[in-house]
């Protein structure tokens, strides 16, 4: 364990000395991790200051999209052709939906028939988790159908 905690001191020192923030995060029960980004709200900065894109070397906050301007003989997408691809992707995004709104279905059903068949609460919980995924897809291919345009 003593080796272990002394390996990721030095990965972390290897890591601050890219210049990246490390933070020493307390979680409620008491647990300490420590990470290159906050993880609630009981973090403080033990290495590093300003995170820094890795690919560029700048602060994340001295980038902005002004100061990075798209080059003019970057390819473009032609009106007609991002239609097209919204379109497809539309059209996959509702059969993934279909395809989810079934399984949900099918998880519903048997979720009943084990409760009608006083299965263990290892499996009824099991299932339970199953139709919240179900649920938990569906929503998020909504969101993306949503912000389609």
């Amino acid at each position: 364990m003593t080796r272990f905690l002394i390996g990721s001191l030095l990965v972390l020192l290897a890591v601050a000395a890219h210049a990246q923030a490390i933070y020493r995060c307390t979680d409620d029960g008491g647990s300490v991790l420590i990470s290159n980004s906050r993880q609630g709200k009981n973090c403080k900065t033990i290495a590093g200051d300003a995170p820094v894109n890795s690919s560029v070397g700048t602060p994340a906050k001295a980038r902005s999209a002004s100061s990075n301007p798209t080059p003019g003989d970057f390819p473009r997408v032609g009106e007609s052709t991002q239609k097209a691809r919204d379109g497809d992707r539309r059209h996959i995004l509702e059969q993934e939906l279909g395809v989810e709104q079934r399984g949900l279905e099918q998880a519903k059903r048997e979720l009943g028939e084990q409760e009608a068949a006083k299965q263990p609460a290892d499996r009824l919980q099991a299932q339970r988790e199953k139709i919240a995924r179900h649920e938990r897809n569906i929503q998020a291919i909504q969101k993306e159908l949503g912000n389609l345009r």
